[in-house]
């Protein structure tokens, strides 16, 4: 018998206790697209308690859209061995890789969940918890709460390590440079994205993930967000390869600090 009740409870039960068991994390990670679903996927691997908060229902940032909804990425070379970590198949097409973007999205998120990260959905990143100038953690609330414009305080979520992955809009470093007036850019602000320029956005997006703030590190488009670097458009492989540097240089924190 389908009681609906009973299912009631098993729903909001099960989702509860998901949450409590994430109050306290190694790494909290805003933003659901390829750069922070390649970061918490080796994170977990690595043993390493990773929570990753989107703010939107489905995980996946732009890569769905593939370029201009033809739904297709290009990724190069470099890249190629996290589209086999993935297992995402890819064919060479003009020197570089091709791959679905639908497949390459559905099994980021797999990849990243059956690594043992927790992922959760239809939260945003509404304020960041500051200990001694180090960000520690996040303050959040449901999207649906910011798209109606109600007053509902949020709730917060601990961390050792929390990464913006929020993309073009820079969420997290928005919130950190309006509190605290200061971030390790040139000019101790965010720089603002570049006209599109795929050769040098593809390098500089590694290059510039880094930590932005004691506690805080930027991945992905974020990281060019912040650092004042192009857009790169449908082509994905700094984007991974920004994920997976992230995740390597915060475990090589976690193991100094232990």
């Amino acid at each position: 018998m389908i009681d609906e009740t009973s299912i009631t409870k098993a729903i909001v039960e099960t989702s509860v206790k998901h949450f409590l068991d994430n109050l306290h994390v190694d790494v909290a990670i805003a933003g659901g697209g390829p750069s922070g679903l390649v970061a918490a996927k080796y994170l977990a691997e690595s043993g390493i308690k990773v929570a990753l908060f989107e703010k939107k229902l489905s995980l996946g940032g732009g890569m769905w859209g593939g370029g201009m909804m033809y739904p297709t990425i290009v990724v190069q070379e470099e890249a190629k061995p996290i589209l086999d970590d993935f297992d995402i198949k890819s064919e060479k097409s003009e020197g570089q890789y091709v791959a679905s973007s639908i497949e390459a999205v559905a099994k980021l998120v797999s990849g990243a969940s059956d690594a043992g990260a927790s992922l959760f959905n239809g939260m945003m990143i509404e304020d960041v918890m500051m200990r001694e100038n180090r960000v520690a953690g996040f303050v959040l609330n449901w999207s649906t709460v910011e798209i109606a414009g109600l007053p509902v305080d949020p709730l917060t979520i601990e961390a050792k390590y929390c990464i913006d992955a929020t993309g073009h809009p820079l969420e997290v470093c928005k919130v950190v440079e309006k509190k605290t007036g200061k971030l390790k850019t040139p000019s101790g602000k965010i720089e603002g994205e570049k006209s599109m320029w795929a050769e040098r956005s593809e390098k500089l997006v590694v290059e510039n993930t880094k930590e932005v703030y004691p506690g805080l590190y930027v991945t992905g488009m974020a990281a060019n967000a912040v650092f004042g670097s192009p857009r790169m458009g449908p082509i994905f492989g700094g984007m991974l390869m920004s994920g997976k540097k992230a995740s390597e240089m915060i475990i090589q924190e976690l193991k100094t600090n232990d």
